[in-house]
Order: C-alpha cells, then sequence, then structure tokens
C-alpha cells in the first residue's frame, strides 16, 4: 500500500517564491518535483539568488522542463559557470509525468512553479502547480475578497 503524501511540502529555506502565480491562476493541484542542476547552480541558489516570475513548465518528449527560470551566474563561478536562463529538467516520478501531460493536453492547464526550495535533506525542489488561468473578472473578485477577509480580522481584533 502506497504512503500518503503530506499535505504540505517540507520547505526549510524558500529561494525564490512566484506570488503572483496565485493571483493569475487557480491552483487545482500541487506537485512536488526535483531539479537537475550544475554545481554552480546550486550554489547561486544557497545563497538566495533566483527569480521564477516569468517562468512556466512543459512537457516534452515524456519529461517536465522548467523554462524561463532565471538562476544568475555564481559570483564566484570560473569558466565554467552556467547559462542563467537555460531549461532545466524537472525530475517527477512516470505516472505524475502522465497525468501532467493529459491534464494540460485535454483541460488546457498550465504548468507554475510557485516556489524553489530546500528541503530537510538539503535537496532543491520545485512546487509545481496544475493551473487554470482566471479570467478579469475571477481576479476582481479575489482582490474583493482578500480585501473582505482583511477588513473582518480587523473588526474582530477591533471588537474583541
Amino acid at each position: 500500500m502506497a504512503r500518503p503524501k503530506p499535505e504540505t511540502f517540507d520547505k526549510l529555506k524558500v529561494v525564490a517564491e512566484n506570488r503572483r502565480a496565485r493571483f493569475d491562476y487557480s491552483i487545482e493541484d500541487k506537485f512536488e518535483a526535483g531539479l537537475a542542476l550544475q554545481g554552480t547552480e546550486v550554489k547561486a541558489l544557497r545563497a538566495g539568488e533566483a527569480s521564477i516570475a516569468e517562468s512556466y513548465a512543459e512537457v516534452r518528449d515524456g519529461q517536465v522542463w522548467l523554462i524561463n527560470a532565471n538562476i544568475p551566474e555564481y559570483s564566484h563561478g570560473n569558466r565554467l559557470n552556467h547559462e542563467p536562463r537555460r531549461p532545466r529538467k524537472l525530475l517527477l516520478h512516470e505516472r505524475e509525468i502522465e497525468k501532467l501531460f493529459g491534464a494540460v493536453e485535454r483541460k488546457g492547464m498550465t504548468l507554475v512553479p510557485l516556489s524553489i526550495y530546500f528541503n530537510r535533506t538539503g535537496r532543491a525542489k520545485v512546487e509545481l502547480a496544475l493551473a487554470k488561468g482566471k479570467q478579469a473578472h475571477d481576479k476582481r473578485q479575489s482582490i474583493k475578497d482578500r480585501d473582505w477577509k482583511r477588513d473582518k480580522a480587523r473588526l474582530m481584533r477591533d471588537r474583541g
């Protein structure tokens, strides 16, 4: 029998977060994927330098790739330094890849990275979300809901 997956992922040190994705997309499902990195990329991530604001993931040839993620060159790297915006392979189980491929092909969903972090064992991981794009009216509703929650918390705090 398979071991149940935890509700949240084991995030020890968050390196980069895509906060805009939660506003632009409605998140359906989340996956934790490993990253195939070069040595200087790991060092740059440990220094806290990365950006996934404009990045996305795609399924190509039975593999998942992280596209347009920016991990800048390591400052003490030499001529063997990495290319900052190269496509990086994401490490997932075959069943997860098939599930992602089916959702992207049939349902028109998008693979959006939510965060890059290190777990307790020191491995770099990506929190990948299967998401559907929001329309403009959905975004306005999200803003209204967020403002109402803030006002409600303020009222509860003031009244005791």
